[in-house]
């Protein structure tokens, strides 16, 4: 449970505001794309700090970054809750990001230090499995609280959580990587093994094929007020219609993922999993051609998809990270950093140029789930090859 509390912050950050864009663009007197551009921010500076979480964790232990981390993300949060215009927020939100990557880096590190083989693909699986949790009832909080007290009690709960969480992990949270397996910060030892990381065939496949999968579903999470609000006329309250279906299927994927640890390959979890999402990319498609945009057929497709991204995440997730045994904080940075920055060229390119349509919205997810499949293969021959 701590460890999907802290897998679970990034996300949770991202999808809690989201119902407050109208009323923050307002207060604020910001363009919609500026307050979109809050989400840029937030991502990019995710991405580049994740880089770093794994491998100050591999030096320092785990315990002692992760509660540094919670600190100043609760700081940054209160500050996001005094901005007074854009570009302070901006700023906050940036600041944000550069702590709010620790606990899913870390996270992972934890499970690869504790674990191997199929405990800990059913452990990856459980993880996911509740931290698929907080993206759907992140907006549903959010949009109760624009509705009730407007957008800072949004900040204000996000600071109050985090106090929380960081109080649970200091009396609860182990430490997992002993002193005499503690990595070095000196420059040259990383970078070395950032370049051993960063140019590993195997590596960058399995992250390309996570990340496109996961890029078919987050232009929907981008583009949710847009989406909900607009194309399916519907409420700030109702964010629950896009997350409710959609964290439904990680959650269930991520169970089937546990139940077939130890008797199914990885890699036909991965098979299958692509299976699942190709023939929802396919009904979403038929749908957008044939319906017009309206409950529930228009977010049904996003439970089939996340069911089987979810199925194909913890063996793709284990496959990145299991060459580099002595180094899996720095892998589980580089890692998140892959998959933060494209969520980032998702969030300030790729969204605002298919949410103009649920059509668009639909081929954006095919073509996405197609290219991360073509990873995924490409990964699959390449282990092949140096067996």
């Amino acid at each position: 449970m701590l460890l999907a509390s802290l897998s679970a912050l990034g996300p949770f950050a991202i999808d809690t505001y989201l119902p407050s864009f109208p009323e923050i663009a307002e207060t604020l007197q910001a363009t919609p794309l500026q307050v979109q551009q809050t989400l840029s921010a937030y991502l990019f500076s995710f991405a580049v700090m994740t880089l770093w979480h794994g491998a100050i964790s591999d030096r320092f232990g785990r315990r002692r970054v992760i509660l540094v981390a919670l600190a100043l993300f609760g700081l940054a949060s209160a500050g996001c809750t005094l901005a007074t215009r854009i570009e302070h927020l901006w700023f906050w939100r940036a600041m944000q990001g550069v702590s709010a990557g620790a606990g899913i880096v870390i996270s992972r590190a934890i499970v690869r230090d504790l674990y191997d083989g199929a405990a800990a693909q059913r452990l990856m699986a459980q993880i996911t499995m509740m931290f698929a949790l907080a993206p759907a009832i992140a907006p549903v909080i959010g949009g109760w609280l624009q509705t009730w007290f407007g957008w800072r009690a949004v900040f204000v709960f996000l600071t109050l959580s985090t106090a929380g969480l960081w109080l649970a992990c200091r009396k609860l949270l182990p430490e997992t990587l002993p002193p005499e397996k503690r990595q070095s910060l000196q420059p040259a030892y990383l970078g070395r093994t950032y370049w051993k990381v960063l140019t590993s065939p195997g590596f960058l496949l399995a992250c390309a094929a996570l990340s496109l999968n996961f890029a078919g579903f987050f232009v929907y999470v981008l583009s949710a007020p847009v989406f909900l609000m607009r194309h399916l006329g519907l409420p700030e309250t109702a964010f629950l219609w896009l997350f409710g279906p959609a964290m439904g299927g990680l959650m269930s994927g991520a169970w089937l993922a546990g139940r077939l640890a130890g008797r199914v390959s990885p890699g036909r979890c991965i098979a299958l999993g692509y299976a699942v999402m190709a023939g929802a990319a396919l009904l979403n498609l038929t749908v957008n051609l044939t319906l017009p945009p309206g409950l529930p057929w228009s977010v049904a497709p996003l439970f089939v998809y996340t069911t089987g991204m979810s199925l194909a995440m913890p063996s793709l997730t284990l496959f990145a990270l299991d060459p580099f045994p002595a180094q899996r904080g720095l892998a589980a940075s580089c890692q998140t950093f892959f998959q933060s920055a494209s969520n980032g060229v998702a969030a300030a390119l790729v969204a605002p140029l298919l949410w103009g349509s649920t059509l668009t919205l639909a081929l954006g997810m095919a073509g996405l789930m197609a290219l991360g499949s073509l990873a995924a293969l490409a990964r699959q021959r390449f282990a092949a090859q140096t067996r």
